[in-house]
């Protein structure tokens, strides 16, 4: 089975990547860094989040990197918005698109933002609202929607009902997002492909981990269903600080160079972009394992042994 021949990539790793490393990245690298994303043909590129400063201080300057990149046409600009005021200061800095956050299983919802699930539901449709009054898109992403490592299973009845609710309230789009790397190929082609039948109209991004190793055949699994829109990282950074043993999102490089070899297109420019990867241990301060940087794209090649020119002499 075959999905879209192109599909949208959102890179994450300026957001979701940065919010969790321990050294604190200055503000011109920051900007840097998305710029350089800006630059290798990425549809969105998630920037920053406009949380309490108190509560992740590594993205306090989410104002100032949001003012000071520089914007590319055709690239969706988007940001974690978390509550209203946070929206405030979105829209003062123009973010192109919020992305709002709450999880499916209840335990999940109240380590990681503090509130029961109808809490958090009521919190995204205030700003649901506010932000349609201001035309400005708003995309849902659904932590643990493939399982909790609190909870367990998550019922794919309970990720839909929540789905449905949020698009009837005015979201445009979902993510459903393996937060915890718990979900698996078969597991994301049904709720996939239930997601598109049931919710047709409402734009769908997968957002998977690779903390057991599956990201790419899960990515793999929703793209044969239809899906088109994937949530990456690059160098997989990134992970979920209330996710026990949890690693970063799946590699964008690793997406791109999967897809490209399928031959669907991606819109990225994969050698800028491996450009960048080899950049962020400097970026982050620390070593990050890297297949595909160490061996290349798949037609790499090299010079062969120089003792087979001896051995087999040219005719």
């Amino acid at each position: 089975m075959s999905g879209p021949q192109r599909i949208e990539i959102n890179e994450v790793g300026p957001r979701d990547g940065l919010q969790i490393e321990q050294a604190m990245v200055a503000t011109d690298d920051k900007v840097a860094f998305v710029d350089a994303l800006s630059a290798c043909g990425f549809a969105r590129i998630e920037v920053t989040s406009f949380t309490s400063p108190k509560a992740i201080p590594a993205l306090a300057d989410a104002q100032e990197v949001m003012r000071r990149i520089a914007r590319r046409p055709g690239v969706i600009y988007t940001a974690l918005i978390p509550n209203i005021r946070g929206l405030e200061r979105a829209l003062e800095v123009g973010v192109d698109e919020m992305n709002l956050v709450m999880s499916c299983s209840e335990t999940h919802n109240r380590a990681n933002l503090r509130m029961t699930r109808e809490q958090s539901f009521a919190e995204l449709a205030g700003i649901l609202r506010l932000a349609v009054e201001a035309g400005k898109p708003c995309n849902v992403s659904l932590s643990t929607a493939f399982g909790c490592p609190f909870d367990g299973e998550v019922a794919a009845s309970d990720v839909m009902a929540l789905a449905q609710r949020l698009a009837q309230a005015g979201a445009q789009g979902i993510t459903l997002c393996d937060t915890t790397g718990m979900a698996y190929p078969t597991q994301v082609a049904q709720l996939c492909e239930r997601f598109q039948r049931e919710l047709p109209a409402t734009a769908l991004t997968v957002h998977l981990h690779n903390t057991r190793g599956m990201a790419l055949a899960n990515a793999m699994a929703a793209w044969q269903t239809g899906v088109w829109r994937f949530d990456a990282a690059a160098g997989g950074l990134g992970g979920c600080p209330y996710a026990p043993g949890a690693s970063g999102n799946v590699n964008t490089e690793e997406l791109v160079h999967m897809f490209e070899c399928m031959g669907v297109q991606t819109g990225v420019t994969l050698t800028r972009l491996l450009d960048i990867v080899r950049a962020l241990p400097q970026l982050v301060q620390r070593g990050l394992s890297n297949a595909l940087v160490t061996a290349g794209p798949r037609l790499t090649t090299h010079q062969p042994p120089a003792w087979l020119a001896e051995r087999f002499p040219a005719a």
